[in-house]
């Protein structure tokens, strides 16, 4: 089974005036398509040919840990945006004000892990041991292998921002939490107790 390159769940230019269509047509055209490609030259003829995404991203290392992870990571981010403005379902909103003291509060947390990350990465947030957090991995490395469940991310690798705000993080990322972030599908996750599993 060959994975596929996933379609960004909403139009190329949806997310303008934040996040370019430009930058969209580089980073899931170019960036998250290479990652889909590698993966499924180093998988073919292998015993990983036929497994998930999250199979192969959960037992691998190396270059296939890296090429699966990004392949899973980057249909995270997609899913983790929306153009629609979205809230948190009732309960993750009770989990956020248990957790962070209110809604600001979580977005200045992922803001601060976003930011100050350094180099590249992701910064997430996530339940662990019942109670939500704010992690960062980085480069390749995933919320999936952790003993976590991821509800959304914000990817500071420098292409997801250089060419809408140059070298600028911290305008993309401000950009990308007051605009962007899916609620509804941190919420899904959260609600399911299981992260969102990559489209084929």
């Amino acid at each position: 089974m060959t994975i596929s390159l996933m379609p960004l769940p909403y139009a190329q230019d949806a997310l303008e005036p934040h996040v370019s269509a430009k930058t969209l047509e580089i980073h899931h055209g170019a960036h998250h398509k290479a990652y889909v490609d590698k993966l499924n030259a180093a998988i073919d003829g292998t015993d990983n040919a036929g497994k998930s995404v999250e199979e192969i991203t959960k037992s691998a290392s190396g270059p296939l840990f890296n090429n699966a992870a990004q392949t899973w990571n980057h249909g995270f981010y997609w899913h983790s945006m929306s153009p629609e403005k979205t809230a948190p379902s009732e309960s993750l909103l009770a989990a956020i004000t248990n957790d962070f003291g209110s809604l600001d509060a979580v977005l200045e947390a992922l803001s601060n892990e976003a930011v100050n990350h350094f180099s590249n990465g992701w910064a997430w947030l996530v339940v662990e041991g019942g109670k939500l957090k704010v992690i960062s991995t980085h480069d390749a490395d995933s919320a999936l292998v952790k003993d976590v469940n991821p509800l959304l991310t914000v990817d500071v690798w420098e292409h997801a921002y250089y060419i809408d705000q140059m070298n600028k993080r911290p305008a993309y990322v401000k950009a990308v939490l007051e605009n962007l972030i899916n609620w509804k599908f941190a919420s899904d996750n959260f609600d399911r107790g299981t992260a969102w599993t990559y489209p084929g």
